[in-house]
């Protein structure tokens, strides 16, 4: 609960406070677009980002479908998932991320192994590539919205010949899973 009303401090002290030669770094939106001025009936306003105590990371936001043909999911999707043995949950954070707190059940695959490591998602070697015709489903997640890392998982994954319409993206990530209060395992290898 602390982190949530950290990140609404944080969130109104954006709003209130004015720009000062000391203003954050401003962090991209979208990969190299660091703001977006939208017209309204004051005149034009700059939206940019900055590095708040409620972000996990300083990437950029991610598509809500990263790999054409794969299924945007929720929470709902997650905790469906969780308990049905054709799919799998899948952590696709860096190891250091993982062990501060991540899904209960999940199982941990970085974005950097999953294209050596497709047997373990239901595919099976075939000459130098993959078959994955008995894949299962995957539910792939990482930090949230701005984090690339289960994007870049997602398009590896597509590249080897895992079926996309098999593949579900939790855009919300752990941000969203922390800042609803869903329960978190520590220490998970």
């Amino acid at each position: 609960m602390r982190h949530i009303a950290s990140c609404l401090i944080a969130a109104a002290a954006l709003v209130a406070t004015p720009a000062a030669a000391d203003a954050p770094e401003k962090l991209d939106i979208l990969k190299g677009v660091k703001s977006v001025v939208v017209q309204t009936e004051d005149g034009p306003v700059e939206i940019t980002r900055v590095m708040t105590d409620c972000a996990l990371n300083a990437g950029w936001l991610q598509p809500l479908v990263p790999v054409e043909g794969a299924h945007p999911a929720t929470e709902i999707e997650v905790l469906e998932a969780l308990n049905d043995p054709d799919w799998v949950v899948v952590d696709m954070r860096t190891i250091e991320w993982r062990v501060k707190a991540t899904i209960p059940g999940s199982i941990h695959i970085p974005y950097t192994e999953v294209a050596q490591r497709l047997d373990e998602l239901g595919c099976a070697r075939a000459g130098q590539g993959w078959d994955c015709a008995k894949a299962r489903h995957v539910v792939a997640f990482c930090n949230g919205p701005v984090c690339p890392q289960s994007p870049t998982a997602l398009r590896a994954m597509a590249r080897e010949g895992f079926p996309p319409e098999r593949m579900h993206y939790y855009r919300g990530g752990m941000q969203d899973w922390l800042a609803l209060g869903l329960t978190t395992v520590e220490g998970a290898f």
